[in-house]
């Protein structure tokens, strides 16, 4: 079997879609109350790769996860910082899917400076929180009674990955399609394969 991390393309949205649509229709997981159509899906790519990674993992050339990062907050003094998401197909949970696509998610953000990474868990998710304690992720608060779902307010904790120590006078983070002609791309993009328990 033949793993592979790369950057998604709108073309992924049907497959991508597919994963996400359980998380928003049967868990609290996400806080969407309605999973998403194909084609918003594709707007999504398409947003989040003006400016950030988006990454899907393929086994032998299906899509079976992805993570991306997006803006933390709109404000210009956060731009070194990115909040992330991964999802990963039920048949391929606790195979290395998630750690792997994370390992690369990180390796790109680091060669576009960013310093910050954060991920907001509903709780209790304890799979979750202890994947995401093992990449490295710090609790850092808890925002009680944020969101209404499926008949009960949840709590969502958030967590904090530093990707290195923050320059005292930082250049703006690159973009990502300069950063794709950095001669440590590939590198960086295939950094997670290895994680995959495949």
């Amino acid at each position: 079997m033949a793993f592979t991390i790369r950057l998604a393309t709108e073309d992924d949205a049907g497959p991508i879609q597919e994963i996400y649509a359980p998380y928003v229709r049967d868990t609290v997981i996400s806080f969407e109350r309605e999973p998403p159509s194909v084609e918003e899906v594709r707007h999504r790519i398409r947003s989040t790769l003006k400016d950030y990674p988006w990454l899907v993992g393929e086994l032998d050339g299906e899509v079976i996860g992805y993570a991306y990062t997006g803006k933390h907050r709109t404000r210009d003094a956060y731009q070194w910082s990115v909040d992330s998401s991964v999802y990963v197909r039920p048949d391929h949970h606790r195979s290395g899917i998630a750690r792997g696509l994370y390992e690369s998610l990180f390796e790109l953000l680091t060669l576009q400076g960013f310093f910050n990474v954060y991920a907001g868990i509903t709780l209790p998710t304890p799979a979750s929180v202890g994947f995401h304690e093992s990449m490295g992720y710090q609790p850092i608060g808890v925002y009680k009674n944020v969101g209404h779902k499926h008949g009960a307010w949840h709590d969502v904790k958030w967590w904090h990955r530093s990707l290195g120590d923050p320059a005292p006078d930082p250049e703006r983070p690159t973009s990502l399609q300069e950063v794709q002609s950095h001669e440590g791309w590939d590198d960086a993009i295939g950094t997670g394969v290895q994680a995959a328990q495949l």
